[in-house]
């Protein structure tokens, strides 16, 4: 899914950044190491920006979730949002967290299909209808989410996840953001 119009707004390179997307930027690359294009873009709007990774580091410290489970939250809301860029992005990150996520777990999130792990399938399938019934899951959905062994908490943390998610997937799709080298491995369309 393509967005129609794209925004003309250039990338903000991190040397040259002023102000409050300069401040934001430092923040990033402290957080991530690089720029990524995602950032260069959503900069424009420092504060787009800065409730993201504020959002994107709250979902990572606190939800309880472990790295694998962060990651395929993320990556079925991106993929349910059609975000090319979070999909690929997402799926190199799971391809290389330690321990290793197999292959058929990352293309199962990129397809929508059935994941083999039961606990795993069950995250991904509740992230799944959060996103799909925006927010009002059936009753049967919360009961096989915590029956998975997850809790009721966890439900708001997917909200956070949803939220960070769609302010990226969102931004991507304004901009068409092109992938980063470190992701092309892993492009993904809808």
């Amino acid at each position: 899914m393509v967005s129609e119009y794209r925004l003309t707004l250039e990338p903000i390179a991190y040397e040259k950044a002023e102000g409050d997307a300069r401040d934001v930027l430092a923040k990033a690359k402290k957080q991530v190491g690089f720029i990524p294009n995602m950032y260069a873009r959503m900069a424009h709007a420092p504060g787009l920006l800065e409730t993201y990774l504020g959002g994107y580091k709250a979902f990572r410290t606190r939800s309880g979730f472990s790295a694998v489970e962060q990651e395929l939250i993320f990556l079925v809301i991106s993929r349910e949002n059609g975000c090319e860029y979070c999909v690929a992005a997402l799926s190199a990150l799971l391809a290389n967290i330690k321990p290793a996520v197999p292959k058929e777990v990352i293309e199962a999130c990129r397809s929508a299909a059935v994941i083999a792990d039961a606990r795993l399938e069950s995250l991904a399938r509740f992230a799944r209808r959060m996103v799909q019934s925006r927010g009002l899951p059936a009753r049967a959905d919360v009961e096989q989410f915590l029956a998975a062994g997850f809790k009721e908490r966890q439900i708001l943390d997917i909200v956070l996840a949803i939220g960070v998610k769609t302010l990226s997937n969102y931004s991507n799709h304004l901009f068409h953001t092109p992938l980063d080298p470190a992701f092309s491995a892993w492009a993904w369309r809808e």
